[in-house]
């Protein structure tokens, strides 16, 4: 993957040259329930790879302030609904200041699609102190369900569910462009696709993701003020 094709569509999706308006759920927006024996802990799906000891770091403004996003994919497993997942670690400093940290639990299937089994999320104030859990979700505690992160075959106009805890955590993707390299290895590079959720009525994101790298860049649509970019990455090995 070349910087230029990097930059290329992430110049594409800030100016906003993909897919205007609003989505709603379509037919793939469903997930279904765990089934231990097809999960694994190793995350290899080249849309979302989760390689242990890899620390991402994202910049740019979230609320208005100045955000800079540190995502570190650990060594650790946790044993979610009989399904090991991969741990990963997310911390957001706003202003230079840690804003909010989270843990978050992914495994893939035995065909190569990527769930998400929930998240322990912390606010943090000004003195480090958790002022909010609201958005923590478990898979197979009060009703909540795994979701579908990222599937193996992408397809335009496929939409799921993320997360399926009903009036707390109920995100939504879309995706609605596939960007081909235009040198070879010929095929999908970059991944578009747009996120909403019922709870955040009028709020719409979009991520661009890379063949082989993950999330590059995530930026508001309508209804937000958020946009960041991958300034960094580094992976073991």
């Amino acid at each position: 993957m070349t910087s230029k094709i990097l930059f290329s569509a992430a110049a594409l999706l800030v100016a906003g040259g993909i897919g205007a308006g609003v989505a709603g759920p379509g037919p793939g927006g469903s997930a279904a329930a765990a089934d231990p024996p097809r999960f694994s802990a190793k995350v290899t799906n080249p849309w979302s790879p989760l390689v242990p000891g890899s620390v991402a770091v994202y910049s740019g403004v979230t609320g208005g302030r100045p955000a800079r996003d540190v995502v570190t994919v650990t060594s650790q497993t946790k044993t979610i609904a009989g399904a090991p997942c991969r741990v990963v670690h997310d911390r957001l400093y706003l202003d230079g200041r840690l804003a909010e940290r989270t843990t978050d639990w992914y495994a893939q299937d035995a065909s190569g699609n990527v769930w998400y089994f929930g998240e322990r999320t912390a606010e943090l104030d000004r003195r480090g102190r958790v002022v909010s859990t609201e958005g923590s979700w478990e898979a197979g505690v009060d009703g909540a369900k795994p979701g579908i992160y990222m599937p193996a075959r992408p397809r335009v106009g496929a939409s799921y569910r993320q997360e399926l805890y009903e009036g707390h955590a109920e995100d939504h993707f879309r995706i609605v462009a596939l960007l081909d390299a235009v040198t070879p290895p010929r095929g999908p590079r970059a991944l578009l696709t747009r996120e909403w959720t019922p709870l955040e009525p009028g709020v719409v994101d979009r991520k661009l993701y890379v063949r082989g790298i993950g999330t590059v860049v995530e930026r508001s649509l309508e209804g937000g003020d958020e946009h960041l970019e991958l300034v960094s990455l580094r992976r073991n090995g």
